[in-house]
């Protein structure tokens, strides 16, 4: 027999993203159990490569959760799999004719999204930026452009900068001293 209050589940996949497993799975991590808004704020504020990809697949899963009528509110990270995918080898060449095998690694992500009952209220309200439309950023851009002054005493400074660039001292001279600093 089954409830007539079955919860239901929505998936959602991503494969063959180039990335290690094992750097994924670093942020998958954090992110099993949580209700959806917090596993996306800690998306957002994470500083990690692998985090605009799953990102990603969370707003396409909650996206999938919408179309099934589930209740975006109620839902949480039931299950977060990262998968190995096909590897790519290759090879590069070392001295006396030997070679260093490379191996680079790929992952499939599987996200498992569920509602309950029991997720508290969001800590966080997740604000979506408004993109300006075309029009808008040629008015802003022309605007911009008429208030914009600059000083001679800025200009010399750069023509200076570019003057010891161009003679090669400067940093460079710093840098090739033959005596140590």
């Amino acid at each position: 027999m089954t409830n007539s209050k079955e919860k239901q589940l929505q998936t959602a996949q991503l494969k063959h993203l180039r990335m290690a497993p094992r750097k994924v799975r670093l942020v998958a991590g954090l992110l099993k159990g949580m209700s959806v808004n917090n596993a996306e704020a800690q998306l957002l504020v994470n500083p990690k490569r692998a985090t605009e990809p799953l990102l990603k697949l969370l707003k396409s899963a909650i996206s999938n959760a919408k179309n099934q009528q589930m209740d975006v509110e109620k839902l949480f990270i039931k299950e977060i799999r990262v998968d190995g995918a096909p590897m790519l080898k290759r090879w590069l060449p070392r001295a006396q004719g030997r070679a260093t095998p490379i191996q680079k690694k790929g992952s499939h992500i599987t996200i498992i999204l569920a509602e309950s009952e029991k997720i508290k209220p969001s800590r966080f309200k997740i604000a979506e930026v408004e993109k300006p439309k075309k029009s808008q950023k040629a008015d802003e851009h022309e605007h911009e452009h008429e208030h914009e002054h600059v000083h001679d005493h800025e200009y010399e400074h750069i023509e200076k900068k570019e003057k010891l660039t161009q003679d090669g001292k400067g940093f460079s001279k710093k840098i090739f001293r033959r005596k140590a600093v």
